[in-house]
């Protein structure tokens, strides 16, 4: 696995795949870098301005769902960064968020509204997504009869996150918690989508993950991003056939070409990462509206 590189000298107290972060005491700094993860490896390649895509419109998708959950931001803005990280900011401005500090649930809460990746692979062979049982005659990228909740858990850097039913679910976090997370996942997942319909996306799967703050369930990490959803563009969506994208499955899709998952990940080519740079930013821009760049 390729090491993970800090773009600050300022060591984080913690690295995830794509995130540094900082705990601040009452509050935590998370950095989005550039890095990108594909099958639980960390390319060597960095994708430009990646990390300011998954922090600005995790920070759109906030302020929209503010009224159905909590969320962890204080701050994304330059002005609100600790005085240690004033002479990073013009590479942290856009990038990074102020959270408050939460107890995360050991679960990754994911939503399908449609048939895609291992979910097809699973109906295929047994006409279930995560032993739920769904009808006949669905094909490749069908719209599902109703959004399901398919939580997995939540492994460490190098291991796979492995699937979970409820009761499994509930085993680990307690069924008043569990039902509370399906029913917010559900809710937030259909307001996305419903949202993108308008701006000419479908959302086809995404993960959600959860904590707790002062007792209340708090949305946190990112939100609805190319990193952690499935983005298909409708005007060249067709059922029955693998879909155009505009997330990370590009590189996976460059990934199951040319290679053959012996040994540390090849380089990217330069044309790969300018396009997969290219599909973030224009993700963020066709959902949110926003021209990318204009944030504080």
């Amino acid at each position: 696995m390729a090491a993970i590189i800090s773009e600050m000298p300022i060591k984080p107290d913690y690295q995830g795949k794509v995130r540094d972060i900082y705990d601040l005491g009452d509050s935590l700094l998370i950095v989005a870098s550039d890095r990108i993860s594909a099958f639980d490896y960390i390319l060597p390649d960095i994708i430009p301005n990646k990390g300011v895509v998954l922090t600005q419109l995790s920070c759109f998708w906030f302020e929209l769902m503010k009224d159905l959950v909590p969320n962890h931001l204080i701050s994304a803005k330059v002005a609100d960064l600790p005085e240690q990280f004033q002479p990073y900011a013009e590479y942290l401005r856009g990038r990074f968020m102020l959270v408050h500090k939460v107890a995360m649930f050991p679960v990754e809460c994911i939503v399908r509204g449609y048939l895609a990746g291992s979910g097809f692979k699973e109906y295929k062979r047994s006409q279930t997504i995560c032993g739920i049982e769904l009808p006949d005659g669905l094909v490749n990228s069908s719209r599902l009869p109703e959004p399901l909740f398919t939580p997995t858990s939540k492994a460490e850097i190098g291991e796979h996150d492995m699937p979970l039913n409820f009761q499994e679910c509930a085993a680990l976090v307690g069924e008043a918690d569990a039902t509370q997370l399906r029913d917010l996942s559900l809710a937030i997942y259909e307001r996305a989508r419903d949202h993108a319909v308008d701006r000419g996306i479908i959302i086809a799967d995404t993960k959600f993950e959860f904590g707790t703050l002062d007792g209340a369930i708090i949305l946190a990490d990112e939100a609805l991003t190319p990193d952690s959803s499935r983005f298909w563009p409708m005007a060249t969506y067709e059922e029955g056939k693998e879909q155009e994208s505009l997330d990370k499955q590009f590189v996976r899709n460059w990934l199951l070409a040319n290679w053959d998952f012996t040994g540390e990940p090849p380089r990217l080519p330069q044309e790969v990462i300018d396009q997969t740079s290219k599909i973030y930013i224009e993700a963020y821009e066709q959902i949110s509206g926003k021209t990318f760049g204009d944030f504080e």
